[in-house]
């Protein structure tokens, strides 16, 4: 006995025929064929056409819609776009309570679409970053530029804080603050040495405890004797050349002080030989009697009476 084994051969099924094409896919076909005839007519037109590219979108998908419709499709638009005022389709883009295309979405200055980076609102209307600083921010004072982040306030205007500095020699104020002129801050060493009255003595600025003489004003403590720096106890003081003397070396640098006994001579006075004299100081050097004039000798720096100068010499 003999066994065989045969491998089983498979048997072709009969091909179906097709079913015949539904009545919504022959639309889509007309539909779709419809839209590449149009698109090839737009390119065909070239830049000589009359008619918008935009326009004829805008016609193609509102042909699409109603097919669309007519298959029982129904596509229900995200919104109005506030812009273009017509139905989003596709992306929608939603800011400032409303709903955009997103290529509609842009700045009302300058027309940058804002549908990717940040966008500020003022009145409404949306703005990029840079013109909104440049329209609605804040100048400083300094610069004039618009002061995009912190803000000082002072001398009612207002400052980068950077640019906040003394008028005269640029640094920013410490604790102590700034002193104000004619609208400009000055720190308090240059507001001083600037606009401050100088001391008639020392030149140096008078904040306090001053006094006002001779057109002028001192620190107390300046306005002693131009010759021996002595104050003025009395309070009284004599005037020569704008300086304050007092009455010895006011007379000294007058030439009005008794030879004899160094003293003022501020009454009745005896000139002789270039010198003044009290009268009571007129005297013979060596017998002290009182001398008159044109009966006196001198011998050195000293005056004598007759009779002593012939006895002496």
């Amino acid at each position: 006995l003999s066994a065989t084994s045969s491998t089983p051969v498979p048997v072709p099924k009969p091909l179906l025929p097709s079913p015949p094409p539904t009545e919504a896919a022959r639309q889509l076909d007309e539909l779709l064929a419809d839209l590449g005839h149009t698109q090839s007519k737009l390119a065909a037109a070239g830049q000589g056409a009359e008619v918008s590219a935009k326009s004829l979108l805008d016609d193609m998908l509102g042909s699409l819609t109603r097919d669309l419709q007519e298959l029982g499709i129904t596509a229900a638009p995200a919104g109005v776009c506030a812009a273009c005022r017509k139905p989003i389709a596709g992306k929608v883009l939603t800011a400032l309570g409303k709903t955009w295309h997103p290529e509609h979405f842009t700045c009302a200055r300058c027309g940058q679409e804002l549908d990717k980076g940040p966008f500020f609102e003022q009145g409404g209307l949306a703005f990029c970053e840079e013109d909104y600083h440049q329209a609605f921010s804040p100048r400083c004072a300094y610069c004039a530029g618009p002061i995009r982040e912190k803000v000082l306030t002072a001398l009612e205007q207002t400052w980068h804080p950077e640019h906040f500095f003394c008028a005269h020699c640029g640094k920013v104020f410490g604790d102590e603050g700034f002193l104000e002129r004619d609208g400009k801050p000055y720190c308090h060493q240059d507001f001083l040495a600037l606009f401050a009255p100088k001391c008639q003595g020392c030149e140096r600025p008078v904040v306090d405890n001053y006094l006002s003489a001779l057109q002028g004003v001192w620190h107390t403590e300046c306005f002693v004797c131009t010759e021996c720096l002595t104050g003025f106890s009395g309070g009284s003081f004599f005037e020569l050349e704008g300086q304050p003397y007092c009455e010895l070396h006011f007379h000294q640098r007058q030439g009005t002080v008794c030879h004899s006994c160094g003293r003022p001579v501020t009454g009745r006075c005896i000139t002789a030989a270039g010198r003044r004299y009290h009268p009571e100081h007129f005297v013979c050097a060596y017998c002290l009697g009182r001398l008159q004039k044109g009966t006196f000798r001198e011998c050195g720096d000293k005056m004598y009476c007759q009779p002593c100068h012939d006895k002496l010499f």
